[in-house]
C-alpha cells in the first residue's frame, strides 16, 4: 500500500477562557459516513487515533503550514480523544492572520474543520445498499488539524489506487460491486466489470 497524505471534514468553533480566545472543534467523529468521497464513503472506528496520539502535530488554517496557529509540541494546540471522536484545541498566536481567522469563525463564515493524515489499516465493504464503504481502523501519522473554509478531501490519485485494489478483491471473490465510481483524478466514470 502506498502511503499517503490525506484530509477530512469536522466542526470548529470559538470560546474564551480567562479573557482569551480559543478555537476548538472535531477533527473527526467516530463510526460517522464522510460524503461520496469520489465512489465511495468512509468512517473512522474507535480507537483509530491511539497510535497517533504522541505525534508532534501541526494547527493550521486551511493546511496551509505558512499559517500556523499551534502545535503540540509547543502545547499550544491540545488533542484528546472522547467518545465522539479527536477533539482539539487551540491557543492562537498573537498574529494578525489568528485574530481574522478567529473573527471570521465568530460570524460562522467559517465553520469547519479537517485534518491531513496517513494511513496503517483499512478495510473496504459494501453496505446494505451496495455503496462501497472504507472503514479507518488505524492511522499511521497525524500531520495537521485546520479549520478549513472548505472541507479538503483525499488526495484522489490515492483513492483511486485504494478504490482499485477494493475493486479487485471483489471480483476475484466474485461479489457485485456498485456499478460506477466516479474518478475525479481523470474526471471519466469508470465501469466495475464484477458479477455475482
Amino acid at each position: 500500500m502506498n502511503e499517503s497524505k490525506e484530509t477530512r471534514l469536522g466542526t470548529i468553533e470559538v470560546r474564551s477562557d480567562d479573557g482569551e480566545n480559543r478555537i476548538a472543534g472535531y477533527a473527526a467523529v467516530f463510526d460517522k459516513l464522510s460524503d461520496n468521497l469520489g465512489g465511495f464513503r468512509e468512517k473512522i472506528a474507535p480507537g483509530a487515533f491511539d497510535s497517533v496520539m504522541n505525534d508532534d502535530v501541526r494547527a493550521l488554517i486551511d493546511h496551509k503550514s505558512h499559517l500556523i496557529l499551534g502545535r503540540t509540541r509547543a502545547n499550544t494546540l491540545l488533542l484528546e480523544i472522547d467518545a465522539t471522536g479527536l477533539h482539539y484545541r487551540i491557543d492562537p498566536p498573537d498574529t494578525q492572520y489568528a485574530k481574522d481567522l478567529t473573527e471570521s469563525i465568530k460570524r460562522g463564515d467559517i465553520t469547519q474543520s479537517s485534518f491531513s493524515f496517513w494511513i496503517d489499516e483499512d478495510s473496504w465493504d459494501e453496505d446494505d445498499d451496495g455503496r462501497v464503504v472504507r472503514t479507518i481502523k488505524k492511522f499511521k501519522r497525524l500531520y495537521d488539524v485546520s479549520p478549513v473554509t472548505y472541507p479538503a478531501y483525499p488526495d484522489t490519485t490515492v483513492a483511486a489506487r485504494s478504490m482499485e485494489a477494493f475493486k479487485q478483491s471483489v471480483t476475484n471473490t466474485g461479489n457485485v460491486l456498485a456499478e460506477e465510481y466516479y474518478c475525479f483524478t481523470t474526471g471519466r466514470h469508470l465501469q466495475a466489470a464484477s458479477s455475482k
